[in-house]
């Protein structure tokens, strides 16, 4: 007997294959990242056609095969049109299902993940103009926390003494903020503006409403966008 399964979704990513046919990958709520084959779903008449594409939020069944899972239905919940008529919020959305793509194992599911891309997808949706950048990095340093890979904003890495005002610094290869005496010691360290740190302990302290109404310089978002790159690179670098 064939078994069906079924949960909510986010398609993170499809890939041709054949004529017709799509490899998606989808985030969903109650098995984590899935790989799952659509049977002619880029053919026009096809029934999976509506509630399956890239950044579709859909209520999804499928069947386990030998080798391959296979989507036998999708229901559409939400595309998201306020994504694809902004250029900003659609690179943001694209960032961040790559993020979720390649920081997660198939087949493992994370309630607290599947809620922080829920409503960073929902707020991205009705941001603010000007706002999706700073959602991203909501994101991206919630993700880094859920995952166990937050980086040390209040001691020093090295020493593990708390750190005091003055000059500060950080290491991605260390794994966080680094103080003055250490710094000799560090690897790859580099200069970090104490208003930054403070923006970084509060989006991972308080919830998108409060982080939303942060005043960012402009110094400080190209200081956010280097520090959040560098440490995103070093974490993938762990996971290859």
């Amino acid at each position: 007997m064939v078994v069906h399964y079924r949960s909510k979704g986010l398609v993170i990513g499809k890939i041709d294959r054949g004529e017709a046919d799509q490899i998606f990958k989808i985030y969903t709520r109650d098995f984590g990242k899935l790989s799952v084959l659509g049977k002619a779903v880029r053919k026009t008449k096809s029934k999976l056609r509506g509630g399956a594409d890239f950044l579709y939020f859909s209520d999804i069944e499928f069947i386990q095969g030998r080798a391959q899972k296979t989507l036998t239905d999708a229901g559409l919940i939400e595309s998201f049109p306020g994504l694809r008529e902004d250029f900003e919020k659609m690179k943001v959305a694209y960032s961040m299902a790559e993020i979720l793509d390649k920081m997660t194992g198939f087949e493992e599911k994370d309630e607290r993940v599947w809620r922080l891309a829920g409503e960073s997808f929902s707020e991205l949706e009705k941001a603010e103009k000007g706002k999706a950048g700073l959602l991203y990095y909501y994101f991206l340093w919630n993700f880094f926390s859920l995952l166990g890979y937050l980086p040390e904003l209040y001691n020093c890495s090295i020493c593990a003494k708390k750190m005091a005002p003055g000059l500060l610094y950080f290491s991605p290869l260390e794994g966080g903020l680094i103080c003055k005496k250490c710094f000799s010691k560090a690897q790859a360290a580099f200069q970090i503006d104490q208003d930054l740190i403070k923006i970084l302990r509060v989006m991972v302290c308080k919830d998108w409403n409060v982080v939303s109404r942060l005043k960012t310089a402009p110094h400080l978002k190209k200081s956010l966008k280097e520090v959040s790159q560098n440490y995103l690179d070093e974490i993938i670098k762990k996971l290859i």
